[in-house]
């Protein structure tokens, strides 16, 4: 089985890099060879769109109303990249998917990522998260102890190695937080954002896929986890 996700990976220092300064005007002199027509913050939105996951209102407070303003020109520079952006204004988060067209063979930019079962077991807990907390009209918060017990069911029965099961969660939660899915909260002790656009990353029949998966390995069938995900990796486009 395999599904396809847009998660753009991108680097924390990379993303706090462009969020900076991003109001600056060009320097007087310019830059040397530079044959860019944007200014430079609305180059900052494409970067940090590009760079991924999302833009976020809460997060690149400077990038969010320049990407408003400059929507039209910003989602023209994407489609010839062939992207497309997407601006969820009650979410207030922006992120890039990859263009399809029917009839043509468009080149693919996103990356493809590989996630295990456990890792996409994960993903699909955050996103449910994300749900619950939209709904009390809150930012979603998990700590690793809440995302090690979800996964716990997903051990096989007859597994006696704690350790090996430990390892692989925490890699789960790991790779989580390399695709900036998961951001860590300032002070807290080992508590996490999900990003809000987890929320919009799985279409509707994959989410009933995975779940109807996920319930019969959590309702009995987790000792045969093993057998049927021996270490082989799901395969995502990102």
């Amino acid at each position: 089985m395999s599904w396809s996700t847009e998660i753009t990976a991108a680097d924390e220092a990379d993303a706090d890099a462009c969020t900076a300064g991003s109001e600056v005007a060009l320097p007087a002199r310019g830059i040397a060879g530079d044959m860019g027509e944007l200014p430079l913050d609305t180059r900052r939105v494409l970067v940090q769109l590009l760079l991924g996951p999302a833009v976020d209102a809460q997060r690149q407070t400077k990038l969010w109303p320049v990407l408003l303003r400059d929507e039209r020109v910003v989602r023209s520079r994407l489609h010839e990249l062939f992207l497309d952006l997407v601006i969820d204004l009650d979410q207030q988060v922006a992120y890039t998917r990859q263009l399809v067209d029917a009839e043509l063979e468009l080149p693919v930019l996103l990356r493809r990522a590989s996630l295990t079962f456990l890792q996409s077991a994960l993903l699909l807990y955050l996103r449910e998260q994300l749900i619950i907390a939209e709904a009390r009209g809150e930012r979603a918060v998990v700590s690793r102890e809440e995302m090690q017990d979800h996964l716990t069911p997903y051990q096989p029965a007859d597994s006696r190695d704690q350790a090996k099961f430990a390892k692989q969660t925490a890699g789960a939660v790991e790779r989580a937080k390399e695709l900036n899915l998961l951001r860590k909260l300032r002070g807290s002790d080992e508590r996490y954002e999900v990003s809000p656009t987890l929320k919009l990353l799985f279409a509707a029949e994959e989410i009933l896929a995975l779940t109807a998966t996920y319930q019969r390995l959590a309702g009995g069938g987790a000792g045969s986890f093993e057998d049927e995900h021996d270490g082989r990796e799901e395969e995502s486009e990102t």
